[in-house]
């Protein structure tokens, strides 16, 4: 844990900081730790390892959400238990173990957001000395956000901010790591105040960063590519007709990126990927988009995922790889994956200044 050395609050007149206890309270009464800010931060998750049995779990739990997978239990659990989890442990983790990084034994989204996090601490810590605590959970696998949870209260975190890091709102992304966010909380004895954090898809701040690194990555071009394709992560189209407000903030997040950058329209498009089952998702699907692109003449392309706060497996692997592999076959002849945002330094400061928005009132 990113735990900063965070000091607190001055202490009540009735508070004796130096035994850690009330000052007229009993010599047996329970400590009462410095009070503290804490900033939860969110990511999908991670496997804990290649093999079968790591990826089942993680696999079982992420297919398991109601909230990505919403049949009835009678229907998906006996097809996920009996057919889908055992076989796709095996390929997923076939897919992990191409992108995973040996050094740190762990999965590129793990160290990606643990850099995140430690940057953010770093600024917080010199914006606001001690008074504020920083770490981060996983909504799958570890670590567990129900773990993180007990660690700030036992830490004396009185308030805690949850920042799910998507920048567009999805019930299967957000919604889900605020599900796992309350019921930690149903298990804690002494509750924290607490305040969530609404998605970031049209902030100034996070436009910018997303802009400048298009125009980083196009700078070392020598010719540029005919379009930017805008790939965001696919849901069912049903859930759009639910009341689901994902793709209308994905259009906005591309017509302000494209704004920003001062593109004409043809420039820039939008695309969903990482298709699952037979329903039909939100089109285009971008595995197919980008082969019509080919096949039209747009010889030169660039994927960018404004949807991902770090580099995962749905970047790493399905848009370098099979996503690229698709351009490539149908014609295509420059295919330049950017990057996400990961710990770059405007997208650090994008991330401090929605966190500093929201801690408003509850630090100086």
């Amino acid at each position: 844990m990113l735990d900063l050395g965070i000091a607190g609050r001055t202490a009540p007149e009735n508070e004796d900081p130096s035994r850690g206890r009330l000052a007229h309270a009993p010599a047996n009464h329970p400590a009462v730790k410095p009070a503290r800010v804490g900033v939860l931060l969110a990511n999908l998750g991670t496997p804990d390892a290649t093999d079968y049995w790591s990826m089942r779990r993680y696999l079982n739990e992420f297919l398991s959400d109601r909230r990505v997978i919403d049949y009835p239990a009678w229907k998906w659990q006996p097809l996920l238990q009996l057919i889908i989890l055992s076989k796709r442990p095996f390929t997923s983790g076939a897919n992990y173990r191409k992108i995973w990084n040996a050094e740190r034994n762990e999965s590129p989204l793990m160290t990606i957001t643990r850099d995140q996090t430690a940057r953010i601490a770093e600024s917080l810590l010199a914006r606001h000395g001690d008074k504020v605590m920083v770490d981060f959970c996983m909504r799958y696998g570890n670590p567990s956000t129900a773990s993180k949870v007990h660690a700030m209260v036992e830490a004396g975190c009185e308030k805690i901010l949850f920042f799910p890091l998507y920048p567009q709102y999805a019930g299967a992304t957000t919604a889900t790591a605020n599900d796992q966010f309350f019921r930690a909380l149903m298990a804690e004895k002494r509750q924290p105040a607490t305040r969530t954090v609404p998605e970031y898809f049209d902030h100034p701040a996070y436009i910018e960063a997303l802009a400048q690194s298009v125009e980083r990555a196009y700078a070392t071009m020598d010719e540029k590519p005919d379009v930017l394709v805008c790939s965001y992560h696919g849901m069912p189209r049903r859930y759009l007709m639910e009341g689901d407000p994902y793709h209308c903030q994905c259009a906005k997040t591309t017509r302000l990126l494209r704004e920003r950058l001062g593109w004409e329209r043809d420039h820039i498009d939008m695309s969903f990927q990482s298709v699952f089952g037979r329903e039909e998702w939100l089109r285009p699907y971008t595995v197919e988009h980008v082969a019509d692109l080919a096949r039209k003449g747009k010889k030169r392309i660039a994927v960018i995922a404004p949807a991902f706060s770090a580099d995962c497996i749905e970047t790493l692997e399905e848009i370098d790889g099979e996503i690229r592999e698709s351009f490539e076959h149908a014609g295509g002849e420059s295919f330049t994956y950017i990057p996400c945002l990961n710990d770059d330094a405007a997208h650090v400061a994008a991330l401090v200044t929605v966190i500093e928005e929201n801690l408003a009132g509850w630090v100086a």
